[in-house]
């Protein structure tokens, strides 16, 4: 179990760093794996504050539907689609082109790793 002094935010990027390459998750999914299912936004701002932190793949991590919500927080215009295209995930409109192939489903109660 997580010990009670890692806030919510590094519980956010403990999982985050597990999404596999050519995968990516929604907010309301690591909302739910971290047993907070109604905490989606603060998963987004979890992901809008860790800028500084190369390590944290915050591309993965779209809305429900596979838009690219978060794409204004990334430095240039078009940088999250890119991150996402260069690991062979198509993007079409803001989109992800079939979302359900590259969806990747947090572990429940694996946010400690």
């Amino acid at each position: 179990m997580i010990p009670s002094t890692v806030s919510f935010f590094e519980r956010v990027y403990n999982l985050v760093r597990q999404i596999p390459l050519g995968k990516v998750t929604t907010y309301g999914a690591i909302a739910k794996a971290l047993g907070s299912g109604r905490s989606a936004r603060m998963v987004g701002w979890a992901m809008n504050a860790c800028h500084n932190q190369p390590d944290i793949p915050a591309h993965r991590v779209v809305n429900r539907v596979g838009m690219l919500t978060g794409k204004h927080h990334f430095d240039g215009t078009n940088l999250m689609q890119q991150l996402l295209e260069n690991e062979g995930i198509q993007v079409n409109d803001n989109q992800i082109t079939n979302f359900k192939i590259h969806y990747w489903e947090p572990p429940m109660g694996q946010d400690s790793q």
